[in-house]
C-alpha cells in the first residue's frame, strides 16, 4: 500500500486509493495540458475557452461550475482572457445583473486550432487503458464524484 498511516485496514485502503487517484490525476493532467504553455494559456483559461466553444455564451458563474473553479478564480482567468482579446463580457439583456462571457472571433479561432492536438493528447494519455478499462474508470469516477458532491450539498444545506 502507498500509505504509511497506521490505522485500520479500511483507513489504509481508502488513503491508498486516494493517494493513487490524486497522483494519477495530477500526472495525467500535467501530461495532457503540457502543450498549453506553447499558447500561453493556463489550464483554467483553456477550460473557459473550451466550454464556451462547445456550449456557447454563458454567465461567469456557470462557466466556473463547468470547469470546477471558484468565482474568485474565474474573475482573474476571465480578466486575462479579455485582455488577450479571446473572450468578451456583456451584460445580459434579460438580466442586467448577470454578465455573460462569450468567445471573440480570435478566441474561437484559437480554441479551434488547439483542440485537435489536445484531444489527441487525451487519447494518447488514456491509451494505456483498454476501452473496457476506460469505461470502468469513467463509471467509478462518476460514482465517486456524484456521491461526494451529494454529500457536500447535504452538509452545506443546498
Amino acid at each position: 500500500m502507498g500509505t504509511h498511516f497506521h490505522g485500520t485496514a479500511s483507513e489504509r485502503q481508502a488513503l491508498d486509493v486516494y493517494i493513487k487517484l490524486s497522483r494519477a490525476a495530477e500526472s495525467t493532467g500535467q501530461r495532457i495540458n503540457d502543450h498549453l504553455h506553447e499558447w500561453h494559456l493556463t489550464t483554467s483559461q483553456f477550460g473557459v475557452l473550451e466550454a464556451l466553444y462547445h456550449l456557447g455564451p454563458m454567465p461567469v458563474g456557470q462557466v466556473g461550475e463547468k470547469i470546477l473553479r471558484s468565482s474568485a478564480n474565474m474573475t482573474l482567468v476571465i480578466d486575462n482572457l479579455v485582455r488577450r482579446g479571446l473572450v468578451e463580457r456583456a451584460r445580459r439583456a434579460d438580466d442586467r445583473r448577470s454578465i455573460e462571457i462569450s468567445l471573440t472571433a480570435e478566441g474561437r479561432s484559437l480554441i479551434a486550432e488547439i483542440l485537435p492536438a489536445h484531444v489527441a493528447g487525451v487519447v494518447e494519455a488514456f491509451g494505456i487503458l483498454s476501452p473496457d478499462e476506460q469505461t470502468a474508470l469513467a463509471g467509478l469516477c462518476r460514482k465517486l464524484g456524484r456521491a461526494n458532491q451529494a454529500e457536500m450539498s447535504r452538509k452545506n444545506g443546498a
